[in-house]
């Protein structure tokens, strides 16, 4: 995880004519001065911007990022994490959609601009939702500089394949950063028949490949590479020298991500075989909620300590 910056204590025992404010000082001063200039007297975190995350080196820690669309969450992620993705899972996760294809550029911005609302050390993307980008370069730059300047984001994931390659040109050129997501896609369902894992084949492979260096040649600041096969998704990692995040890819790449409601375990029914559950938030909150409910029937609650 890139290291927080972390403040300078100076301390120095003041003259006896040391004057501040006017007033005379004659005791042992000790002066906080964070990287940033703010005073504080715990550790701060800084923002982690773009050249960050492109000067990521293969060896560094990998990188630590989760989806996040609300503004509560955020804040608890946020401390703990590189990258935050609003991604248009939301449309499932958030809004219980079967897939992300009915999401809008209206829902982006709304869960983009609470994401940066509430973070204020990772480094956030937005995805860019089906139908705003792929048809025509010039449509994804009006919707791009709509979902940049509505939300203030740091930058923007499209899932492409080379063929798009001009697309994320057009955007680098105007200081739109992109994340290019290659492999699986889950914007292309419905055209591929499902959710199919990638790099099976050398054929495919070596498609994925050229994928991503085309990717990385337009301009992509990083590659997220999803549902590949782990020999695969370690070969494209290895091919590119921007940073790669992986989710149902390799622990080679230079970052892992999660749909962070998988990842607690607050989610029901079907779970990828990528998703490592390291809490069962569903179970925890219907016990509490049951707790709740069987207080209110009692009318055990409210009680003295809780009304005015």
């Amino acid at each position: 995880m890139l290291k927080p910056e972390h403040l300078i204590l100076f301390s120095f025992t003041a003259p006896k004519n040391f004057v501040k404010h006017g007033k005379t000082k004659s005791t042992s001063q000790k002066i906080h001065i964070d990287r940033c200039h703010k005073m504080s007297k715990q550790t701060t975190q800084r923002k982690i911007t773009l050249e960050d995350i492109k000067n990521h080196q293969k060896d560094d820690e990998p990188l630590v990022c989760l989806t996040s669309y609300t503004a509560p969450m955020t804040r608890i992620l946020d401390p703990h994490c590189d990258m935050l993705l609003v991604g248009d899972s939301l449309g499932m996760v958030v809004y219980g959609m079967k897939n992300t294809l009915c999401v809008t550029l209206d829902m982006m911005v709304n869960h983009g601009k609470a994401v940066m609302r509430a973070a204020s050390h990772a480094f956030v993307v937005v995805d860019m939702s089906y139908g705003t980008y792929e048809n025509d370069p010039a449509i994804a730059l009006e919707s791009a500089k709509r979902l940049m300047g509505e939300t203030g984001c740091n930058a923007l994931k499209l899932e492409v394949t080379k063929a798009l390659a001009p697309t994320i040109e057009l955007l680098a050129a105007n200081d739109i950063p992109v994340q290019a997501h290659i492999g699986l896609c889950p914007q292309s369902i419905e055209k591929e028949g499902g959710y199919k894992i990638k790099g099976k084949t050398n054929h495919e492979i070596s498609n994925l490949i050229d994928d991503a260096l085309a990717c990385e040649k337009a301009g992509a600041f990083s590659v997220l590479i999803e549902g590949t096969k782990e020999a695969a998704s370690r070969e494209i990692a290895t091919s590119v020298n921007v940073p790669t995040i992986g989710i149902g890819a390799s622990p080679a790449c230079d970052g892992q991500i999660l749909v962070v409601d998988d990842m607690l375990g607050m989610i029901t029914g079907h779970t990828p075989k990528f998703v490592k559950k390291y809490a069962q938030l569903s179970d925890v909150i219907s016990e509490t909620v049951s707790k709740y409910a069987t207080d209110v029937r009692a009318r055990k609650f409210p009680d003295e300590n809780y009304v005015y």
